[in-house]
């Protein structure tokens, strides 16, 4: 699978370790950046990887920061990009099978190393269910003024 990963400096060193844990799976991994531990912004590298995937050049994008929270809500500023802050297993899961999540956000201070692996996996592993889902998601790439209103 292609996969692009961005992540700012304080992600840098989980970025950099998750790469090598994909190319080492067979992944063809796409680094947008940043690759140095000066301070940056991180929604230049959110939107580097979200413009990445919604151009489908890649299947999926993966962006670390410190919490994750940051680079989830730049990415999602982006049609058709669908960002999952995950901190679990579980969470991982979900968002792939409820969500169809093309780009997961992992935060570097509040996970470890093996950690961090294990949700890449499970999350890279994961299909979307579709059906209900399906509807749903449809609506999150939809304008505004065609969603349902309650």
């Amino acid at each position: 699978m292609r996969i692009a990963i961005g992540a700012d400096h304080r992600g840098l060193r989980l970025k950099k370790a998750l790469k090598e844990h994909l190319e080492s799976l067979g992944h063809t991994v796409l680094d947008l950046g940043t690759d140095r531990p000066e301070t940056v912004d991180y929604p230049d590298y959110a939107h580097a990887v979200a413009r990445t995937v919604a151009s489908r050049r890649v299947r999926r994008g993966v962006l670390v920061c410190g919490t994750g929270i940051g680079m989830s809500m730049a990415a999602n500023r982006t049609p058709g990009v669908r960002a999952a802050l995950c901190c679990s297993d579980r969470m991982a899961r979900m968002s792939r099978r409820h969500n169809n999540a093309n780009v997961l956000c992992l935060g570097a201070d509040l996970l470890g190393l093996a950690e961090a692996k294990r949700i890449l996996v499970v999350w890279l592993g994961t299909r979307f269910e579709g059906g209900r889902h399906a509807r749903r998601t449809k609506k999150l790439d939809s304008p505004t003024d065609q969603r349902t209103r309650c």
